[in-house]
């Protein structure tokens, strides 16, 4: 299991729009999914061993801050011909087990994971109410197998903040995960 580190792309950044098909085809927009008070985006996959980990916690996230005017959709930008687990059929039924309340989107030409600057799986970009970026980083400091409990606290703590109207600190923690599975000749190169 190699260790892919987020890229952090710049605080500030507007959220990337988007138009990506459930895994039904019905189409969903970055529209679709803001929130009054922000924007939760989530690049995960089905067979990452650091999504599977922290799934239970992601759909949490989901029932705890969806009714509070966070708006969070999941999106897998992984290559399903290389990486047949992740393919849409998987996605609904990884969406249903998990009990996701949030759309679960396929990225099947890579782009919004490229526009995002998405690097790992799973890989957090958290939007203000304006859909300006204020936190990209880690979940917590659980990984698989390493023994600290799985709780979302980095997470939490800043759309926790994002709502009361806090500062959300500029010193974040960049996530750790899979490399996000790229199509030969897809890889980006990010500065």
């Amino acid at each position: 299991m190699v260790q892919t580190a987020s890229t952090m792309l710049p605080l500030g950044t507007e959220a990337p729009s988007f138009s990506l098909p459930t895994p039904d085809g019905r189409y969903v927009t970055r529209d679709d999914v803001a929130g009054s008070m922000g924007t939760l985006v989530m690049f995960i996959c089905n067979h990452c061993p650091y999504v599977i980990h922290v799934r239970d916690q992601l759909a949490k996230i989901g029932f705890d801050y969806s009714s509070k005017g966070i708006g969070i959709v999941a999106i897998s930008s992984n290559d399903v011909e290389n990486y047949p687990d992740d393919s849409p059929d998987k996605m609904a039924e990884m969406a249903k087990e998990s009990g996701f309340n949030f759309p679960y989107l396929y990225d099947e030409m890579q782009d919004v994971a490229i526009n995002y600057s998405a690097a790992c799986t799973p890989d957090f970009f958290l939007f203000d109410g304006a859909l300006k970026l204020v936190y990209r980083g880690q979940l917590d400091g659980s990984r698989p197998k390493n023994d600290v409990p799985v709780s979302g606290g980095d997470l939490r703590s800043a759309l926790d903040a994002l709502l009361s109207g806090a500062r959300i600190p500029d010193d974040q923690i960049p996530n750790l995960g899979c490399n996000i599975k790229w199509k030969p000749g897809n890889e980006p190169t990010y500065e």
